[in-house]
């Protein structure tokens, strides 16, 4: 597949995500899809990835990715992107605090065939973190 047709994957998974049209996942992803940052704890692949997004909204109802960048070479996408959302529900054992979050991440796509088949992902949660409340940086307060 071309470069562009890849970053197209990379914006229908985003949209399905920000939609959460699970199902619309299945056409985009492998379902023996290798992920290296999903949380301990989950099933591998792309059910792993279903269930994470579930416990994410649960959180974060209004949640929304915002891709800022996309770059491809050969079948390599990398998004850089923002996260936003409201805390509604409990978040790792944090109970809602009602805040807004605005985050960055960037994740790593490799496609074959027209589908996402392995993942990398990094996001700032420590931002996220300070937002939230969880965490005063040393001087700011």
């Amino acid at each position: 597949m071309s470069i562009e047709a890849n970053k197209d994957v990379v914006r229908r998974y985003q949209e399905a995500y920000n939609r959460s049209d699970l199902e619309a996942l299945d056409a985009l992803v492998d379902p023996h899809l290798v992920t290296h940052s999903l949380m301990p704890g989950l099933p591998p692949g792309l059910e792993g990835g279903k269930r994470a997004h579930q416990m994410t909204v649960a959180s974060f109802p209004d949640l929304h990715y915002h891709i800022d960048e996309l770059v491809a070479e050969g079948e390599t996408v990398v998004e850089r992107f923002t996260i936003t959302g409201t805390q509604q529900g409990d978040f790792m054992g944090l109970p809602p605090t009602g805040r807004p979050t605005r985050f960055a991440g960037v994740s790593f796509f490799r496609l074959k065939a027209g589908k996402i088949v392995e993942h990398w992902g990094l996001q700032d949660g420590l931002t996220l973190m300070v937002q939230l409340g969880v965490f005063t940086p040393p001087g700011s307060g």
